[in-house]
């Protein structure tokens, strides 16, 4: 499955909404230290409702310690300033999604690092600086997951309604 990874997140709640789509979706969730939180925070708790039990979390002190550990795998990083639409990336299970901070998004030298694959952006209208995090992780990732036909789901019908 895919690997979606928050570099520095700050917000509770949207970590939360992440780990509800980690579970959802089966893909891993990979914080990126360091946190603006403590995990233990009920903020993040309740976002993620009942779900902790049910979604891979996997925290790692900083940058280099997750490089360590996700590597060698594609990684993609989502940032407002890319060319290329995120349904423009053939995905394969196993690609690192990245997401910077809530406040900033990746840092330069994050996108231009050499361990980057690729960048990729999510349309929006002009004069609008962002998604909000979690909400941005999970379009990704439902489009990387879309495009394996929603392997393992139930209820994931190919099928096209009319009317």
């Amino acid at each position: 499955m895919f690997r979606l990874a928050f570099l520095e997140p700050r917000i509770p709640p949207n970590t939360g909404n992440a780990i509800r789509t980690a579970a959802a979706t089966g893909c891993e969730l990979h914080l990126i230290g360091p946190l603006g939180f403590d995990l233990s925070d009920a903020k993040l708790r309740r976002a993620g409702l009942d779900y902790h039990d049910l979604a891979s979390v996997t925290v790692h002190e900083n940058l280099d310690a997750a490089w360590e550990s996700l590597l060698p795998a594609r990684v993609f990083a989502f940032t407002t300033g890319a060319t290329t639409g995120y349904a423009d990336i053939a995905y394969l299970p196993g690609d690192v999604l990245l997401f910077g901070t809530e406040p900033t998004g990746l840092p330069a030298a994050v996108v231009e690092d050499e361990r980057i694959t690729g960048t990729a952006r999510i349309p929006m209208l002009p004069a609008r600086r962002s998604l909000n995090l979690s909400n941005a992780a999970a379009i990704v990732v439902y489009e990387a997951w879309r495009q394996h036909g929603f392997a393992g789901a139930t209820g994931a019908g190919a099928g096209v309604i009319e009317g």
